[in-house]
């Protein structure tokens, strides 16, 4: 049910064996710091504007351009072709796949991003996976941590514990979530899904899904 290849395709991915032995796709990000310590092979193969800053221990791919004002801490593994915009901040044990765009006031942190990702505006990422051509609107916020103690749980069935104190979310191949929305700790969404923007999700939501947001609106004469 929630294993990788129900969500990814992993043939979008440069290291596929992140997955091996993962019964549940959310394995991958308990064991991403060692992982990405074991392939690590620091570079900078990127053309820069202006100055950003990029730590030692960074692996940056061909024809990646980083702007002015860009933060990578490491340890991280960033592909070819991407956009990385002034103000993204990546703090650590991140890899991004190739074609991908991290945008302005973006923030990720222990965050697997396969190829085509966009993430242009305003975003907090942390703790999550994003699957292949997924695209986040403006303001979207992937919530990482409970505020009551105790491991993240999925919300299916009896509910999983995932045995992470931190665990964002799964977003599927070619999801687009709508702007400003928030999806809470342990969210887990089926590929090719559309959230509509402003949304508050909690849980599974299936595959080929549209999740509508109704609002009542009143509209008045305003008074001179």
């Amino acid at each position: 049910m929630f294993r990788a290849e129900n969500f990814v395709d992993l043939k979008q991915f440069s290291f596929p064996e992140l997955f091996d032995g993962c019964e549940h796709v959310w394995v991958a990000l308990k064991k991403l710091p060692d992982f990405i310590k074991q392939r690590l092979k620091p570079a900078r193969l990127c053309t820069t504007i202006g100055v950003p800053y990029i730590a030692d221990d960074v692996f940056v791919g061909k024809g990646t351009v980083i702007e002015h004002g860009a933060v990578i801490k490491g340890p991280a593994i960033i592909g070819e072709n991407c956009q990385i915009r002034s103000s993204a901040y990546i703090r650590g044990d991140v890899i991004v796949g190739n074609d991908c765009v991290l945008g302005n006031a973006c923030e990720f942190k222990n965050a697997v991003l396969f190829n085509g990702v966009q993430v242009p505006h305003f975003s907090y990422v942390g703790d999550s996976i994003l699957g292949f051509k997924t695209h986040l609107g403006a303001g979207v916020i992937l919530s990482n941590a409970k505020s009551m103690k105790g491991n993240v749980t999925v919300k299916y069935g009896n509910n999983i514990d995932t045995g992470l104190r931190k665990f964002g979310a799964i977003i599927g191949d070619g999801c687009d979530i709508g702007c400003n929305c928030v999806l809470n700790p342990g969210s887990i969404i089926g590929r090719n899904s559309v959230l509509y923007p402003n949304i508050l999700w909690r849980g599974v939501c299936p595959a080929d899904s549209i999740v509508k947001l109704r609002q009542q609106l009143e509209t008045i004469v305003r008074r001179k």
